[in-house]
């Protein structure tokens, strides 16, 4: 798996959860899931993206998109 995948898995997990605890938990879970799509949409933009820079300190082999 690379960085890149890894970062889309993550997010993705991210929003389920969060709209999971949105609906059976409370509403204001639903601001995670604000959260990791706004910082999808700057690390598009941008290339900064922490969760990046997580998994490639703990070993993931690069991709592409985050280098």
């Amino acid at each position: 798996m690379t960085v890149d995948r890894a970062v889309t898995a993550f997010a993705g997990c991210m929003v389920l959860l969060s709209v999971a605890l949105g609906y059976f938990v409370s509403p204001y879970w639903y601001w995670l899931t604000v959260f990791v799509g706004a910082n999808l949409l700057q690390s598009a933009f941008t290339g900064f993206c922490p969760a990046a820079m997580f998994f490639k300190k703990i070993g993931v082999k690069p991709g592409l998109a985050f280098r």
